[in-house]
């Protein structure tokens, strides 16, 4: 976690720190597998309706060390926003905080409306066990949170963890319930440590990163339709196309909306990813923004409304994970009684693990 403080309250914090921690990581050790699955149906995870919103943190786990081929760009040059794959790059850890017992960890900021309520808050976390090396599953399910100035606590998968092996990769993505902690410290930084990805380099590279979305109720905003949906499920050569479609919200036409997006091993640049829209039986429209081409929308981007977010480190290529807040407003402009969302994609695709939304209502 990220501290400013003198020398010696810096050193007592820590040692506090790691003291708890280790406790946390020798209790976890004997913590069952948890049960996973290599395709999770896609549900309903949660939904209101309510006057207020959602809003989400997120960040990437892995970021590229060196160069593995001759030609690739830069590393430095990629995480800035160059062209780049994580199959062409030798991958380390991303390490913010100063705990000595974390191999990674990276925060970012969660913005909340002054007089807001948190009623519901999910964190999900996901990556790749073999890249160079090969992490244990029985890891995948457990995960450090700390708020801004707080310390970490162990979060554990409480549902079906998805986990999927192929020739070439070993993706997962697990999730927890954790709304009475969000409730508790409300907006600011949370940083998530020890999420169970590998590092080095593999022809598939290495990926990982974190999401927290949060549901806010707020008497200031308008009346409107919260849904979170969350599943684990692989596009590619097997599948080329999935479907969610929402019922019963209710938009009025002119509506104003979002919807957000959480997937793993994405491919900037090959133009194979496509996310469409379409309210009731109007226009289908595609999703798009300046930071997310319509045929590449799984595109190793962190972003909201195409615009880069408050986080450590603001990588702007993530080398295989995207966490997207689209505006959907165009979608809405003739309302309806339902949504669908339709992502397709080529070889060699991605997985998709949530979907949250946010859209006026009647009621």
């Amino acid at each position: 976690m990220r501290k400013s403080m003198d020398r010696t309250a810096r050193g007592v914090v820590c040692a506090l720190t790691s003291l708890a921690l280790s406790a946390a990581l020798s209790s976890a050790s004997a913590a069952p597998t948890p049960k996973e699955s290599a395709r999770i149906p896609f549900h309903e995870r949660y939904h209101v309706t309510q006057h207020g919103g959602v809003t989400r943190a997120a960040n990437s786990s892995v970021t590229c060390r060196t160069a593995f081929r001759r030609a690739a760009t830069p590393c430095a040059a990629v995480q800035q926003g160059g062209a780049g794959l994580n199959g062409h790059y030798r991958m380390a850890y991303i390490d913010v905080d100063s705990d000595a017992h974390t191999y990674n960890s990276s925060s970012a900021d969660l913005r909340i409306p002054a007089g807001s309520r948190v009623s519901y808050a999910r964190l999900y976390w996901g990556g790749n066990l073999r890249a160079g090396e090969q992490k244990p599953a029985k890891d995948n399910g457990r995960v450090l949170i700390a708020e801004q100035g707080g310390r970490y606590k162990e979060v554990r998968a409480d549902t079906l963890t998805g986990h999927r092996t192929t020739s070439a990769t070993d993706g997962f993505q697990a999730s927890a319930d954790v709304t009475r902690l969000v409730r508790k410290s409300g907006a600011g930084a949370y940083t998530v440590a020890q999420i169970n990805a590998a590092m080095g380099h593999s022809p598939a590279g290495a990926w990982g990163g974190w999401t927290l979305v949060a549901a806010y109720e707020n008497s200031k905003q308008p009346l409107r339709r919260i849904a979170l949906w969350d599943g684990f499920q692989p596009l590619g050569p097997d599948r080329r196309s999935f479907s969610v479609r929402l019922n019963g919200l209710h938009i009025p036409a002119h509506s104003h909306g979002l919807a957000g997006v959480v997937a793993y091993d994405g491919d900037r640049g090959r133009g194979n990813d496509a996310l469409a829209v379409r309210a009731g039986r109007h226009h289908v429209q595609k999703v798009r923004d300046t930071a997310n081409p319509a045929n590449d929308v799984m595109n190793s981007t962190i972003t909201e409304f195409g615009r880069q977010t408050k986080r450590l480190p603001a990588y702007r290529n993530t080398l295989g994970f995207d966490s997207d807040v689209f505006d959907i407003t165009p979608a809405l402009r003739s309302g309806g009684d339902r949504l669908t969302f339709r992502f397709t994609t080529r070889s060699p695709g991605y997985l998709l693990g949530a979907l949250f939304l946010q859209t006026d209502t009647s009621r």
